[in-house]
C-alpha cells in the first residue's frame, strides 16, 4: 500500500516538474516526437496500403490466378524485363483452346485483352478509355459487380455482337441523369449498345477503375485481332487446389510451347497471394529502413532527456538532500526520477501521435495515398518512448539517489 502511495507521488511530482518547465520539456522531446510520428506514419501507409491491395486491386480471389505473357511484380528489373520481352510470346488462342480441353482442375477459364482508345456518344467524347475485350465469364472471374442490366452472354459473343457493358466513369460522363441500357456508343467509329453498368469501384493511386468498356472477346478479335495483348484469367475448384491448379496450367503451356526441362517459363502465372507476397516484400524493405531511421532519432532523444536529467539533479541536490533527511529512501528517490523520465518520454511519444494522426488526416485528404493509424502502431509507440526514457533515466536516477544527504543539504539551492 505504501509502495503504490509512493509511485503515485512519484508520478505527481513528476508531472509538477514538467509542467513548470514546458520549453525544455518540449525542446528535449523533439527527436522523440520526431522517431513517433515517422514510425506510426510508416505503419500507417502500410496499413492503409494492405487494406487498399487486398480490397481494391485484386480481384482474382482466393481461388483465381491469372496467365500473362509477362509480369513484373515486386521490384521492377530493366534487364529481367528486356529479356522476357525477348524471350516471351505473345499468348494465342489456339493455347487458350488447348488449355480449356485439357485442363482437370479449373472451374473456368476466360481470355482478356485490352486497349486504350476514344469513345463517342452523340457529340460528347471520351479520351483514354480501356476497351476490354472479354469472354462471357469474366464477370465471375474478374469479380465484375453490375448495378444496372446484364453482363455480355455468350451467344453475343460467339456471334460476335456489338453489345458494351460499361464503366460507371463512362455512365457518369454520357448519361448523369438518365438510363443508359438500350444507348448506342462510338467505338472506333463502330455502334456499341449498352446491355449493362458495373458497380463503382474507385481509384488506385488516382487512377480510376471506372473508366472501361467490355465487350465481347470474338468482337474485339474482329476489330483489333487476336496476335498481341491476350491474357488468361482462371478459377480453381477450390481455393485449395489454387496451386495444383497453376502447377497442370504451367505444365501445359510448357508442353504445348515444347520447353525442355532446363529451359524457364515463357509466360507467367500469378495469383493474389504472389501480389501480397511482393507487397510484403516491399513494405518489408520500407519498414526496415523506417525502424533505422525511428532508432536514431529515439537513441538522439534519449540521450537528450539524460543529459536533461542529469542537469535536474543537479538543480534539485539540495531538494534531494532534504529528502533524504526526512526519511526519504534510494529506492524512493530512484523511483521518483525514473518516473519522471519515463514521463517526459511518453509525453514525447503522445505528441507524436498527434502529429502522426494529423498527418494522416491532411494526407487522406489531399492525395490518394491510403493511410490508416493502426492502435498496434499507437501503442508500440509509445510503449517504446517511455521505455527510452526509463533506460536513459537509469543513470541520472542512480545518480540521485546515491547522493549523500549531508553534502546534498550543503549545495546551494
Amino acid at each position: 500500500m505504501q509502495s503504490n502511495a509512493s509511485f503515485w507521488e512519484a508520478v505527481l511530482g513528476a508531472a509538477a516538474s514538467l509542467r513548470s518547465s514546458k520549453l525544455r520539456s518540449f525542446l528535449t522531446l523533439l527527436g522523440i516526437i520526431l522517431a513517433t510520428t515517422t514510425l506510426i506514419a510508416v505503419m500507417s501507409v502500410i496499413n492503409g496500403m494492405n487494406h487498399y491491395i487486398a480490397e481494391n486491386v485484386s480481384d482474382m480471389g482466393a481461388d483465381g490466378f491469372r496467365v500473362q505473357r509477362m509480369a513484373m511484380i515486386g521490384q521492377f528489373d530493366p534487364k529481367k524485363y528486356l529479356e522476357m520481352l525477348r524471350r516471351n510470346p505473345e499468348l494465342s488462342r489456339e493455347e487458350f483452346d488447348f488449355l480449356k480441353s485439357h485442363t482437370t482442375m479449373l472451374q473456368e477459364i476466360g481470355m482478356e485483352s485490352d486497349r486504350q482508345t476514344k469513345v463517342h456518344y452523340g457529340a460528347q467524347q471520351v479520351d483514354g478509355v480501356e476497351i476490354d475485350g472479354v469472354s462471357s465469364n469474366m464477370a465471375s472471374l474478374a469479380d465484375v459487380q453490375i448495378t444496372l442490366g446484364r453482363f455480355l452472354s455468350e451467344s453475343e459473343d460467339q456471334r460476335r455482337q456489338q453489345v458494351a457493358f460499361i464503366g460507371n466513369d463512362i455512365q457518369t460522363r454520357f448519361f448523369p441523369s438518365g438510363n443508359p441500357l438500350g444507348k448506342t456508343l462510338l467505338i472506333e467509329g463502330r455502334p456499341f449498345d449498352i446491355v449493362g453498368v458495373a458497380k463503382a469501384k474507385g481509384s488506385v493511386f488516382g487512377e480510376s477503375l471506372d473508366n472501361f468498356v467490355m465487350i465481347p472477346i470474338e468482337t474485339y478479335f474482329k476489330m483489333y485481332g487476336a496476335r498481341r495483348g491476350l491474357g488468361y484469367r482462371a478459377r480453381s475448384l477450390s481455393p485449395s487446389y489454387v496451386f495444383r491448379a497453376q502447377d497442370e496450367v504451367r505444365m501445359l503451356l510448357r508442353s504445348f510451347r515444347h520447353l525442355r526441362p532446363n529451359q524457364d517459363d515463357t509466360f507467367a502465372i500469378f495469383s493474389s497471394d504472389s501480389l501480397v507476397s511482393a507487397w510484403d516484400r516491399i513494405t518489408g524493405s520500407i519498414a526496415a529502413t523506417a525502424v533505422a531511421v525511428v532508432s536514431v532519432f529515439m537513441v538522439v532523444g534519449g540521450v537528450v532527456v539524460m543529459n536533461i536529467m542529469l542537469a535536474v539533479v543537479t538543480e534539485r541536490t539540495h531538494e534531494i538532500g532534504i529528502r533524504k533527511a526526512i526519511g526519504a529512501r534510494r529506492v524512493d528517490i530512484l523511483r521518483q526520477f525514473l518516473v519522471e523520465s519515463s514521463m517526459l518520454a511518453a509525453s514525447g511519444g503522445l505528441i507524436g501521435v498527434c502529429l502522426a494522426w494529423l498527418v494522416a488526416l491532411l494526407v487522406r485528404a489531399a492525395t490518394p495515398v491510403p493511410m490508416s493509424v493502426p492502435f498496434s502502431a499507437v501503442l508500440i509507440s509509445v510503449t517504446l518512448s517511455a521505455s527510452v526514457g526509463l533506460f536513459f533515466g537509469i543513470y541520472p536516477a542512480q545518480r540521485a539517489a546515491k547522493l549523500d544527504p549531508i553534502e546534498a543539504l550543503r549545495a546551494e539551492k
